[in-house]
């Protein structure tokens, strides 16, 4: 009798921890569960249809942020940058180079590095004595740069939201549907280009399906895209805080 007692006890026991596990898991007693329950339903569609989601909701928003290395005609850049519609402002540095800062505030870009990065602006020579006297003028300082200045356009690219995801974004080959992961505690699907050579995207199954993580086709570099639609404050730079050359940045005009 006292066994007989036992084995319902037990059953009631296993009963409660089904319940307080099965947020947690799939089921007891070996069940399959669906692996899109709780989640936004986007890992059940084709890999084209994900991707077309996942670029729509990263139009939509207004904010990101992007962390990670970006390698451009034959260059890799290391960038963590905030971006929204405005503009942006973050760190930059190339490979085996000094970082910088940059902040653009609607058509207003400015640069910020230390003396180093200005005193190696004359086409990689060695800085003389003066132009690293030029440089430590400014160091600490915001640099407008100018719109008719090359520097410009290149360096304006990694504050432009809308043209670096629209470039980060972009797969080639097959799409196909890969493994399902955590990124950053989310969970997400990733959608695969050419078998993984033309780049993958880990998209989130979680709320809106934002693209969290990229591998860009042919080892171009690795990004995670989070804080997505989070504000934050972007302003032009204090005038005390700023030198504006003109129509072309060179420390030697300044050097005198």
């Amino acid at each position: 009798m006292t066994g007989r007692a036992r084995a319902p006890r037990s059953a009631a026991l296993l009963a409660l921890f089904c319940v307080g596990a099965s947020t947690a898991l799939s089921g007891c007693g070996g069940g399959d569960g669906d692996p899109d329950e709780g989640t936004n339903g986007v890992g059940k569609l084709s890999a084209a249809k994900i991707e077309r989601k996942a670029k729509a909701a990263a139009e939509r928003a207004k904010a990101v942020r992007v962390s990670g290395n970006v390698v451009s005609k034959g260059q890799t850049y290391r960038l963590e940058m905030r971006l929204k519609e405005s503009g942006g402002v973050g760190e930059v540095s190339a490979e085996g180079g000094p970082t910088f800062e940059l902040l653009r505030s609607g058509r207003d870009l400015y640069l910020k590095a230390g003396t180093d990065f200005w005193a190696r602006q004359e086409g990689g020579k060695e800085p003389s004595k003066s132009d690293i006297a030029a440089a430590a003028k400014l160091k600490g300082k915001y640099v407008k740069v100018p719109e008719q200045d090359p520097a410009y356009k290149q360096l304006s690219v990694f504050t432009d939201m809308d043209t670096l995801l629209d470039g980060l974004l972009t797969m080639e080959g097959k799409r196909e549907t890969g493994e399902r992961a955590t990124v950053a505690g989310t969970r997400a699907i990733r959608v695969t280009a050419g078998k993984g050579r033309g780049g993958t995207v880990d998209i989130s199954l979680e709320g809106d399906p934002y693209p969290l993580r990229l591998r860009r086709a042919g080892g171009a570099g690795t990004v995670r895209l989070s804080d997505w639609n989070d504000g934050f404050p972007l302003h032009a730079p204090k005038k005390e805080e700023t030198v504006d050359y003109g129509k072309k940045i060179s420390p030697e005009k300044h050097s005198g």
